[in-house]
């Protein structure tokens, strides 16, 4: 389980009003536990081999939760602009295919409706429309890379 995970894992459990949550694997052990609040504690346990194994009082050592950087704009100049987010978990593609070229890349233009990229989750590939009209002024995500839910994607210039 990679770091990405345990926070998507976090924000879900932080999300649900569990108050606890323990999840066992073969190599590791993780616990969360909440307050209304959020998230008030994360552990998280690796069990190394034998050959590799850390002294004792490293061994279990608790990882601190990492809070998500949350993306705002840099300048008051950003704010004319639209941001298109990722409305579902997934691995967002820009190409249609790996033969075909991207959909949008900065400097295109789109129309309400046009395709921006293609979203995979559980093995269905969801078409992200573009809910403006605009240029493209930045492309936030790289083709092959895992999104998540509301996660920014492209930013458009309405005008």
């Amino acid at each position: 389980m990679d770091i990405r995970e345990i926070q998507n894992l976090i924000k879900f459990v932080s999300k649900s009003g569990a108050t606890e949550v323990k999840l066992e694997m073969d190599d590791f052990k993780i616990t969360i536990k909440t307050t209304p609040e959020g998230v008030e504690s994360t552990t998280y346990v690796q069990q190394v081999p034998v050959s590799q194994a850390l002294p004792q009082a490293a061994a279990a050592q608790p990882v601190a939760p990492t809070t998500p950087v949350a993306v705002t704009p840099a300048a008051d100049d950003d704010s004319k602009y639209i941001t298109i987010k990722s409305p579902i978990i997934g691995t967002l593609y820009r190409k249609p295919s790996p033969d075909k070229p991207v959909f949008v890349e900065v400097g295109s233009t789109i129309s309400k409706g046009d395709v921006v990229c293609v979203i995979e989750a559980m093995k269905l590939f969801n078409e992200i429309e573009s809910e403006v009209s605009g240029k493209i002024v930045k492309v936030f995500v790289d083709d092959s890379s895992p999104v998540e839910f509301d996660q920014p994607l492209f930013l458009v210039d309405p005008s």
